[in-house]
């Protein structure tokens, strides 16, 4: 696992360290938002909810895995499935989630987690410049490039986002 950075969360510091051109995005998270986490910070950045992309955590015929989906839609489960040559996805507990990652429900990054969980990226991410993900809490998202999430997270791609 990364260190923390000294701007405070592993997954800045994995963006630090490997050199990745990124940009660094706070903003003030509303707990009595009705808005999901990812639609707050889409709405907070002024971004469009199809460059902002949200960590899910699923299992995988048993194995926990990352999806990163737009936050304008939902994880295709079967699709998901199929990405990664399982038969059966499930959506994983929020407990499971948190307790391999390091962070919580809300803010879990795709970046610099506790494990190296398998992960897959929806193909959309490519038709942006940018996307932007959780910096590894609420209220703190990063910008980068699709290919250096990619490479960072040792994601295939495949299309398992849904729209909403």
């Amino acid at each position: 696992m990364a260190r923390t950075s000294p701007t405070g969360t592993p997954a800045l510091a994995l963006l630090e360290k490997e050199g990745v051109h990124h940009g660094v995005h706070p903003y003030e998270h509303d707990a009595s938002s009705s808005l999901s986490y990812g639609l707050e910070a889409a709405e907070a950045l002024g971004v469009s909810p199809r460059e902002v992309f949200k960590t899910l955590c699923f299992l995988a015929d048993g194995v926990l895995t990352i999806g990163i989906v737009p936050v304008s839609g939902s994880l295709d489960l079967k699709a998901a499935a199929k990405a990664v040559g399982a038969k059966r996805a499930v959506m994983a507990d929020p407990a499971d989630a948190e307790r391999a990652t390091g962070y919580v429900v809300g803010g879990i990054s795709p970046l610099g987690g506790r494990k190296r969980l398998p992960a897959v990226l929806d193909s959309s991410a490519f038709d942006h410049d940018t996307v932007y993900v959780s910096g590894g809490r609420r209220g703190l998202d990063v910008s980068l490039a699709p290919a250096d999430l990619v490479r960072l997270t040792g994601a295939s791609t495949a299309p398992i986002g849904k729209d909403s």
